[in-house]
């Protein structure tokens, strides 16, 4: 993501030590930090969702959504969610600054926010089904629990999946890209596939955040994790809202 090591700290001349090299306090000193700035980005994605849907009618942000919905402005938005998403994780991973670093963990969740809308307000209105989106959050928690307990209890390196996932999610963005230009639906099954692709990524970030993230890089750290998140909790409600019939 226009940087070779992501893993190096974000201060010039800085020489904190990995994760897997500190000493017992510094490691978890930083994985509370990580943690923490993941739990509040998550509590601040949830908190600007609920002031659009309680600002806007979700019946006024369908019409809206209906009324620009063609192939080109998916694209539009998707290139704009991509290149946000670049910006922020180059801030959050790359910055002198430490606020700097916050502001790309904020973009990110603003923008997450954002592309998120469209799907909420689907599955809230025309589902019928007012537990779909809970259910898909605890689903995503217990998930993203259930995985990261595997990875601090096995201690295991994923980092060898790097190179999988990137070229997973390549394939992923011709097919939605495919999709939209070609007017169908990917169905179930990718939906299924990219929850696996979640998984995967979870596991990888987790073990990045054990053995190869530095000391000091909690912020980038916690926007990984997040990104993971929210991929997962995506196609969760892709998958419920297919099971409940209204996709």
């Amino acid at each position: 993501m226009g940087y070779e090591n992501p893993y190096q700290s974000p201060y010039a001349g800085s020489y904190a030590p990995t994760a897997e090299l500190a000493d017992t306090h510094e490691r978890a000193a930083f994985i509370r930090r990580t943690y923490a700035h993941l739990t509040g980005a998550i509590f601040a994605f949830a908190a600007i969702e609920a002031v659009i849907f309680t600002l806007v009618p979700a019946e006024a942000i369908f019409r809206f959504t209906m009324t620009v919905a063609g192939p080109w402005s998916w694209l539009i938005l998707l290139g704009g969610f991509m290149i946000v998403s670049w910006v922020a994780r180059s801030w959050a991973q790359n910055s002198t600054s430490r606020q700097t670093q916050y502001m790309g963990l904020g973009l990110y969740v603003v923008a997450q926010a954002i592309i998120f809308v469209p799907l909420l307000c689907i599955a809230q209105t025309y589902t019928r089904d007012p537990w779909l989106i809970p259910s898909a959050g605890i689903i995503t928690l217990l998930t993203f629990g259930g995985l990261t307990a595997a990875v601090f209890l096995t201690r295991s390196d994923f980092s060898f999946l790097g190179m999988y996932l990137a070229l997973g999610g390549l394939v992923a963005i011709g097919l939605v890209v495919c999709g939209i230009f070609m007017g169908f639906s990917l169905g179930i099954w990718f939906s299924v596939a990219m929850v696996a692709l979640a998984c995967g990524y979870i596991l990888y970030d987790t073990s990045n955040v054990l053995h190869h993230y530095r000391t000091d890089q909690h912020v980038a750290a916690s926007l990984a994790l997040f990104a993971s998140v929210a991929l997962l909790f995506w196609y969760v409600i892709r998958i419920l809202m297919y099971l409940n019939g209204r996709e």
